[in-house]
């Protein structure tokens, strides 16, 4: 993965639910079934290096089968 998050998710807010993700069909096919929708939020992450950065994160997320494919998009610090 190249980082750790630690600590809490913040200001999570919701960028699209159902058909309107993209690759609904993929993560379907992968994990199965439910109400998918994609998310974003803050936290503080741990870098392979051992550094610690402040920054925006994305994930999928369906009721039962919990979160998938966290990315870290942009550093906020």
């Amino acid at each position: 993965m190249g980082f750790e998050i630690i600590g809490q998710i913040v200001d999570v807010e919701t960028i699209a639910v159902g058909s309107g993700i993209r690759e609904v069909a993929r993560l379907r096919r992968m994990y199965g079934r439910g109400k998918w929708r994609k998310l974003k939020g803050v936290a503080r992450v741990r870098l392979g290096s051992g550094r610690i950065r402040l920054a925006e994160i994305h994930w999928y997320e369906a009721h039962g089968i919990g979160k998938r494919e966290i990315k870290r998009k942009r550093y906020l610090d």
